[in-house]
């Protein structure tokens, strides 16, 4: 039975100044919500993606570790949250190869302490029917997919590389503390996020910013990795639809129901700015195949139908449209981007082959 949730409520968003994090924080706001974002400002952070709201009175910031249990026990007697969302993570398939120690320090120790941390201070209000426990995942969790099928809410796990076998033992972590300790979970697993915002690592801002700059655009192997492609607001919406309707112990699969392979998201992104850049096409010459990444799941491909059924959601931009949104957002908001360009391990290619310890 779905308990009503306190409308509006205070949220602690971890990972908040990250890509989908951030967008959570500003759809929350815009929705009548007070967030906590906590956040250690990693590599991958971007304050700037949240200079809208930063002066908002419905808007607080910490900067913590996940790790850190004693500062995360503080930032849960400061802020009294009804819920949490966790998408502190660290999450690029191609780091995890080259560092898996972060990938298990943050993702599985972070989300362990973060329970325990939200455990503590939900039994400390008398454990209240309506706390929740959101965690946000991916479907790396799931594997690799053939030619046909789907993944759903009863997919068994098989994670075939550090980032998605340590993102597979944080979501095996919160079921547990759901069943032995009674905490009110939900747990999401996403597809490919795209969109605003998105830290130039990533296949789509890679291909943008290397096609505006005149440089190479990387295609692992022949392209033909299958993605389905979900725009960042439509999953921002949809998590929080979850966090304020579902049941607690609920899972759901969140999908775009936009499959496309990588080499398709490419020359589709150098079409869009042959359009809006004509005077450096035909963009599609920059194409240069690569090496591929070790492991490289085949395809992934999300069944949504219970979240449609359950909740009513459903995205709300095709392929297309989010595709040209976001290469408009790019060229419109270089002072969001050029600062992070030298960043570390931006341009680099990364994961090429297993590193010895």
């Amino acid at each position: 039975m779905t308990i009503p949730m306190k409308i509006p409520m205070t949220i602690l968003v971890t990972g908040g100044t990250g890509f989908i994090g951030s967008a959570v924080v500003l759809q929350a706001i815009r929705d009548g919500h007070r967030v906590i974002n906590v956040d250690c400002l990693t590599y991958a952070a971007a304050t700037e993606s949240l200079a809208a709201v930063a002066d908002h009175p419905a808007y607080a910031f910490a900067q913590v570790d996940i790790r850190d249990r004693t500062a995360l026990d503080a930032v849960f007697a400061a802020h009294a949250p009804d819920a949490v969302m966790h998408l502190a993570a660290e999450s690029h398939v191609d780091r995890s190869i080259d560092g898996p120690a972060a990938f298990v320090e943050t993702n599985v120790l972070g989300t362990f302490h973060m329970l325990e941390a939200a455990r503590s201070y939900w039994v400390s209000r008398g454990k209240p029917a309506d706390f929740r426990f959101h965690h946000i995942s991916t479907d790396e969790v799931f594997g690799s997919l053939g030619e046909t099928g789907m993944f759903d809410e009863d997919t068994r796990y098989d994670p075939r590389s550090p980032y998605s076998a340590t993102k597979a033992g944080s979501d095996h972590l919160v079921r547990a503390w759901g069943e032995t300790y009674g905490l009110p979970i939900l747990l999401t697993n996403c597809s490919n996020n795209y969109g605003p915002r998105q830290f130039p690592e990533k296949l789509i801002p890679v291909t943008i910013l290397n096609a505006l700059a005149g440089k190479p655009l990387p295609i692992y192997g022949a392209g033909l990795n299958v993605r389905d492609w979900l725009y960042v607001e439509d999953h921002a919406d949809a998590l929080l639809t979850v966090l304020t309707r579902a049941a607690p112990g609920a899972t759901y699969a969140i999908g775009g129901e936009n499959e496309a392979r990588n080499i398709d998201i490419v020359t589709a992104i150098c079409a869009i700015l042959d359009d809006r850049r004509p005077d450096h096409a035909p963009h599609a010459r920059l194409i240069t195949h690569v090496t591929d990444r070790p492991g490289h799941d085949a395809r992934y491909a999300i069944d949504p139908s219970r979240i449609r059924a359950d909740l009513g959601w459903q995205p709300s931009l095709t392929l297309e449209q989010g595709l040209a949104q976001t290469v408009d957002w790019y060229l419109d908001n270089a002072d969001w981007w050029q600062p992070l360009q030298d960043r570390a391990g931006v341009g680099v290619r990364l994961g090429t082959a297993p590193v010895a310890p």
